[in-house]
């Protein structure tokens, strides 16, 4: 029974981190019908840059708190402005053409930040600098960490703050409208340009808070950490039903309990061929199960072309 609590507990924080790069996925799919493969990407450069800043601020003797305020608010300006220059450069002049030409664009974009990223910082690894000591407690019979915790938590004050803000806010509303139908909306005075702008935005900045939270939880960095991390991030907006911010936070932290479930209790039948170091396999099974089973995800509304 410590075991299935101590695997929830590290799924559910795992699990918190994939809903949050998930939800730049869903809402730019929602709005756009794009799947914007290079937000993985950006929740790399959200992490390098965030490492970057802890680094120069951790030697300035700064408090821990203060520091990683900066830090995530550094990142968070960096890929905001970084969403919304890809918006403007490379998704917007496609707006209108066929499908497949802003797919491949978006693929593009991600090798572009990639290798733009290994110029800048380097290929390889980046260590987090020590800033806090974690401190350990028991819940539940499992071990949890007070940094843990605070990313578990953190994460879930996002993300209902999101939803919060898609329901309530004006530009919630707005953005809701323009996933409906951009004509009308734009003929009901909603700024459609506006919006998807925002969109963007909003999701680079949540990425970029993502980031730093693997460099605080697994404490390095590197160039191309944000290319399975996108795809799980995916695979968990598809589980939830692509295109719902509800279903982006559920896919999500399933996605982070299967894993994690999957990886240890299998792990161990296995005697460990199968297990911690195996552990994408099970993601993109989920993957393909859902796409087989129920296209539309868990949450995802069937018959449409939006899912």
């Amino acid at each position: 029974m410590e075991i299935f609590a101590q695997q929830i507990v590290n799924g559910l924080v795992l699990g918190s981190i994939y809903a949050l790069v998930a939800l730049g996925y869903t809402m730019v799919y929602g709005i756009l019908g794009l799947i914007n493969f290079a937000h993985g990407d950006i929740t790399m450069i959200g992490a390098l840059v965030s490492l970057t800043l802890l680094q120069l601020l951790a030697a300035a003797g700064l408090p821990a708190p203060v520091v990683l305020g900066l830090a995530a608010c550094g990142a968070m300006l960096v890929c905001a402005l970084l969403g919304l220059s890809i918006e403007r450069a490379a998704y917007r002049p496609l707006r209108r053409a066929p499908r497949l030409a802003p797919l491949i664009t978006a693929i593009g974009v991600s090798i572009l930040l990639q290798y733009s990223a290994a110029l800048i910082w380097g290929k390889q690894y980046i260590s987090l600098p020590p800033i806090i000591e974690p401190l350990r407690f028991t819940l539940f019979g499992a071990q949890l960490t007070s940094l843990q915790a605070v990313i578990f938590l953190l994460a879930c004050a996002i993300m209902a703050g999101l939803l919060w803000f898609i329901k309530a806010s004006r530009m919630g509303r707005a953005m809701r409208a323009t996933e409906q139908n951009p004509d009308v909306a734009g003929l009901m005075g909603v700024n459609t340009n506006t919006v998807i702008a925002f969109t963007f935005l909003l999701g680079s900045a949540i990425g970029a808070v993502a980031g730093l939270m693997v460099v605080l939880y697994y404490g390095i960095g590197h160039y191309f950490m944000g290319f399975m991390l996108g795809l799980k991030a995916f695979t968990a907006a598809v589980l939830g039903g692509i295109g719902n911010v509800a279903g982006a936070v559920l896919g999500g932290l399933l996605l982070g309990v299967i894993e994690s479930l999957a990886s240890g209790y299998i792990g161990d039948l296995t005697g460990g061929v199968l297990g911690s170091n195996y552990r994408d396999i099970f993601a993109f099974l989920v993957l393909v199960l859902v796409l087989v089973l129920k296209p539309s995800g868990l949450m995802g509304r069937s018959g449409g072309d939006r899912a």
